[in-house]
């Protein structure tokens, strides 16, 4: 696959991804052309194109992680391991399709509300500040909502599947149990 065709891929999803994390449009910007520099300079390491997705996620968080690291050493490593706790709901754009279809069902099943909150911050690429000026709801409600729509959707994944995490939380396998996914 070609840097170009990574680009019209990605572009979009990952700046949303990074915007949700530095909230700064224009430094925003700057780690994504940095984060297609580092892909150009590597796409020939990349082994499977079937892990390209996660290939590049891994890139950008790495990107991420070094921006707050030059800005700030030390001071902000629990802010940067706060904002680098993965929910399921992240996973979506690094796992397989079994692993995303099943995803997708468990969102369905959530009240509508916290569905909404996922897909426009989560998938949607907007930040929960952007969240809650659109829902006409407080920042800190915003918050509130998105943090118990993610622990739905775990309780959801361990009523169903038994999941398999690394020590960082980055899921690795799972296992259907007791659903349809």
């Amino acid at each position: 696959m070609t840097t170009q065709a990574i680009w019209g891929d990605f572009r979009n999803e990952l700046l949303g991804f990074i915007k949700a994390r530095v909230n700064d449009t224009n430094i925003a910007e700057d780690i994504l052309q940095e984060v297609f520099i580092k892909i150009h300079l590597n796409v020939k390491s990349l082994q499977t194109k079937d892990r390209l997705a996660s290939w590049v996620y891994q890139i950008t968080r790495n990107t991420i992680i070094d921006y707050y690291r030059k800005k700030e050493p030390l001071k902000n490593a629990k802010q940067i391991s706060m904002t680098f706790e993965k929910s399921l709901a992240e996973e979506l754009n690094e796992s397989n399709n079994d692993f995303s279809n099943c995803l997708k069902s468990h969102i369905e099943e959530l009240p509508e509300k916290y569905q909404d909150a996922l897909k426009k911050t989560s998938f949607g690429g907007i930040s929960q500040k952007e969240y809650a000026q659109q829902m006409h709801i407080s920042y800190s409600a915003a918050k509130s909502r998105i943090q118990r729509a993610r622990q739905q959707l775990k309780d959801l994944f361990v009523a169903c599947c038994a999941v398999e995490t690394d020590g960082y939380g980055n899921v690795i396998s799972s296992t259907h149990e007791d659903c349809d996914c």
